[in-house]
């Protein structure tokens, strides 16, 4: 697998597998309907450092993204987001592309790393907590999961 810096031509094939993603409502807390438009502002934002994972037919399996949480005398805390194209799960992709982010925030000059809210029942929570996050708070039931009623949203933390 190749993770390599995401381009502007790689939106059309991050698309589907985003839209897939947020449209389902399990995992980010971002609105399910949420346009092309706005979903490329939001995800190759300038401001976030992007990156692919192609597989080795050169299908992009995966995306993430790594910026900084906060602003002014913080903005050493980084921020970042993971999606894996749900019919290329299970294959490490998730764990390649966060042991990158991981690598390059660090390289970035970032002293850790917050995500601020995991949905609970996220599968990516183990992945999380095995690479060294540890669950700071629980925000309880603030996330109303399509199949699981309210659930919490985890803030998630890592020093790099």
């Amino acid at each position: 697998m190749l993770i390599r810096q995401a381009a502007a031509g790689d939106w059309p094939r991050i698309w589907p597998f985003w839209h897939r993603i947020v449209s389902a409502g399990e995992t980010y807390t971002w609105d399910p309907d949420t346009t092309e438009e706005a979903a490329r502002a939001l995800w190759m934002s300038p401001a976030k450092r992007v990156f692919v994972a192609e597989d080795d037919t050169g299908t992009i399996v995966g995306s993430a993204y790594v910026t900084p949480n906060y602003g002014g005398p913080a903005s050493d805390i980084a921020n970042a987001a993971f999606m894996v194209d749900p019919d290329h799960a299970g294959r490490g992709v998730g764990r390649a592309l966060a042991e990158h982010i991981l690598t390059a925030a660090k390289a970035e000059g970032y002293r850790a790393m917050v995500f601020n809210a995991v949905v609970e029942t996220n599968p990516a929570v183990r992945l999380w907590t095995s690479l060294g996050f540890t669950v700071l708070g629980t925000v309880p039931e603030a996330y109303e999961h399509p199949r699981f009623g309210r659930v919490g949203l985890h803030v998630m933390y890592k020093a790099l």
